[in-house]
């Protein structure tokens, strides 16, 4: 599928890789609409590359709904979905002061990834109604894991889950999809420099970067940027997952 013109939605792109994505996929031409909950970076980058911003919780079904009636009557129905939105946090299952709260382990999984099935399901019931393109292509889809999906370190049960179900749900809607004309990919990352990242000295980030095989420095956002382009060009990539990661393997801790 060509970016050139078309409509693409980037959840989480307001900072880090999805802002990175966005205005990668502005450059290429596309009509981009960030959905986030950060509405003063999020408009103003938004501004930047002439295309809108709706503040949206995408595990809200009315929210994500609302945001996508929103997109189809100011810039025409997408046909690129990234997405990019998740948070983070560490806690071990057993700690000094008891068992990890349920409600930090419910908060990851429903925004990690409730959030992208949610993005999901109401963007590609949009997608299927629309004129098919060449080879029959009506949209693609690309979905952020993370390396964690695979190798999740002490303390990352929730994330790692959240992220893992990412890339199990990869394959079967992949499969579901695509007789609507639907292609849909996941994209790993690994370590890369983000802007929480970006703040550490210098000695930190070698430090992270000491175990990566090659090349030996932190993942840049424009590298991430780069791989959802081809995700999206390349039309015989489908239900794939693929880690852009430098190789590395993370250690239990």
């Amino acid at each position: 599928m060509q970016i050139q013109n078309n409509v693409a939605i980037v959840t989480g792109g307001a900072s880090g890789l999805g802002a990175e994505t966005a205005k990668h996929l502005a450059n290429l031409g596309a009509k981009v609409a960030i959905l986030d909950l950060n509405k003063d970076a999020g408009q103003k980058l938004a501004d930047e590359l002439n295309g809108i911003f709706i503040t949206t919780n995408i595990g809200d079904e009315k929210n994500v709904a609302d945001a996508l009636t929103q997109i189809v009557d100011q810039l025409g129905s997408p046909r690129i979905l990234v997405n990019c939105a998740g948070i983070g946090g560490g806690e071990r299952v057993v700690g000094r002061n008891g068992p990890m709260d349920l409600g930090n382990f419910t908060k990851i999984i429903n925004v990690n990834l409730i959030g992208t099935f949610n993005m999901i399901r109401l963007t590609a019931t949009l997608m299927a109604e629309l004129e098919p393109l060449e080879d029959g292509e009506r949209g693609t889809i690309i979905n952020t894991a993370s390396v964690a999906a695979q190798d999740g370190q002490i303390g990352q049960a929730a994330y790692a889950a959240s992220k893992g179900g990412i890339v199990s749900m990869t394959l079967p809607i992949a499969r579901e999809v695509a007789r609507f004309g639907i292609r849909l990919n996941t994209v790993a990352p690994g370590i890369f420099l983000t802007p929480l990242l970006d703040e550490l000295p210098v000695e930190a980030q070698e430090a992270l970067a000491a175990n990566i095989p090659f090349p030996k420095r932190l993942g840049k956002p424009s590298e991430f940027a780069a791989l959802v382009e081809t995700c999206i060009t390349n039309t015989y990539l489908n239900a794939e997952t693929i880690r852009i990661d430098g190789g590395v393997r993370l250690a239990p801790k």
